[in-house]
């Protein structure tokens, strides 16, 4: 577990300081894993991260979108490989590519991830709100799948499962319990459910 000592910022305060989205973010998770989210204001994260609260609010517009501001460009990023991926693979194939190509992103920042998963674990309110930007993603995907010609219910089926594979590679991968890479993990996954769907 990353240690929660405080980093040493730079204390510059310009319009748009150089890395604040970065250290706004290493700032809060510090804060809520030490002191707990609900206890935690804007204030102490702009503080600790050696910036102003308006600079906080130009880049977050309260404090549990530093846990999921970067929700929206996951989305786009999925549903831009869905549509990207070869057209011979089905459904279920494309979502489990998608997601394969997508999982760079968190093995890049896996301290900071498995920080905010711990943040999010403890807080029943922040649970519910990261249930409910993965059914907005299940919902684009299906989208996408449709627009390969993927007709419904098939392509609503094909998006739940495939974020139903993703969180379960991302508990494995992220609790430690699965050491290899996470795009590793989610094929591993989506093999698993192909077998328990092909079962007799």
């Amino acid at each position: 577990m990353m240690s929660t000592t405080a980093i040493r910022y730079d204390r510059v305060m310009g319009r748009w300081p150089d890395g604040a989205t970065e250290r706004l973010e290493r700032a809060a998770l510090e804060l809520y894993q030490s002191r707990g989210f609900e206890s935690t204001t804007v204030a102490e994260i702009a503080e600790r991260a050696g910036l102003t609260e308006r600079t906080f609010y130009r880049h977050y517009a309260d404090k549990r979108e530093v846990l999921f501001a970067g929700a929206a460009q996951l989305q786009d990023l999925l549903v831009r490989l869905v549509a990207e991926a070869e057209p011979s693979l089905a459904p279920i194939e494309a979502i489990t590519a998608a997601l394969t190509g997508a999982a760079a992103i968190f093995e890049e920042r896996r301290s900071l991830v498995s920080q905010r998963q711990k943040v999010i674990a403890a807080n029943p309110e922040l649970q519910e709100r990261e249930l409910i930007k993965l059914a907005k993603l299940a919902a684009a995907l299906a989208e996408a799948l449709g627009q390969r010609g993927v007709p419904e219910p098939a392509a609503t089926l094909a998006a739940e499962a495939g974020v139903a594979v993703f969180r379960v590679a991302f508990d494995r991968w992220i609790g430690g319990g699965d050491q290899r890479s996470l795009a590793v993990t989610i094929t591993d996954s989506a093999s698993h459910l192909r077998e328990l769907t092909s079962a007799r």
